[in-house]
């Protein structure tokens, strides 16, 4: 069995109380109000522009056994630079304010505790445990993105009648995405060394759960607020 498999294996739990949360669920069914969308790509915003130094961090730190891991973290960087724009750019044609959002004006605009938490963890395994932790973070914000981020942003779409300008995040992020995936599942196959395949798997289970805790604070938001029809 490849080690992906292993991972893939060794994380479904996880991954399966990621993908039953209820926001997730009424996301791909397009069943969500504007104000949550928006604060769901708020949050978004927040962690997605820690990918770029993220994956620089990554690869700075990797041993020279890994210099072949450097070198495709340098095409990651490549594919990912700039989408926390992306991120902007659909708050502001859903008609939320992508400047304040930028600037965290105000603290619905800034990030929350938990995605605070996610992304002071990935820099933390980076930095402290095992760069090729951070890899933990890749299968799980990757692989959720393939499985539902197409179809929410479509059944989305409809039912605020949003343009598709709003929804180049996760149409970029969705079905699109998938050679993300294959190139992801081709590196972690030339992972061999056990210490670093359990680094991985403990760090996957661990992104599960703190990106779970994102859309758990998303919805919370979402339950305290009237439901306001979207424009």
């Amino acid at each position: 069995m490849t080690f992906y498999q292993q991972l893939l294996n060794a994380t479904e739990q996880e991954r399966q109380a990621l993908m039953t949360l209820p926001l997730i669920v009424q996301g791909a069914q397009g069943n969500i109000t504007l104000e949550t969308y928006r604060a769901f790509l708020t949050q978004a915003y927040h962690h997605v522009k820690h990918t770029t130094p993220l994956l620089m961090a990554c690869g700075g730190r990797l041993s020279g056994e890994y210099e072949w891991l450097r070198t495709a973290i340098g095409e990651y960087i490549e594919e990912e630079m700039g989408h926390q724009e992306w991120v902007l750019n659909d708050i502001a044609a859903s008609g939320g304010d992508k400047e304040s959002v930028r600037h965290s004006a105000t603290a619905a605009d800034a990030a929350c505790h938990e995605t605070e938490v996610m992304v002071a963890y990935a820099y933390d395994m980076i930095n402290r445990v095992n760069p090729l932790g951070f890899f933990g973070m890749v299968l799980v914000l990757e692989g959720t993105s393939t499985a539902v981020a197409t179809q929410a942003g479509e059944k989305i779409m409809q039912a605020l009648k949003l343009p598709k300008k709003a929804f180049s995040y996760l149409f970029s992020h969705g079905s699109l995405d998938l050679s993300h995936v294959t190139f992801y599942e081709s590196l972690m196959n030339q992972v061999t060394k056990p210490e670093d395949q359990q680094v991985i798997i403990h760090a996957a289970k661990r992104f599960y759960r703190l990106y779970g805790d994102i859309f758990k604070h998303v919805a919370a938001q979402a339950a305290s607020q009237p439901l306001v029809a979207a424009a």
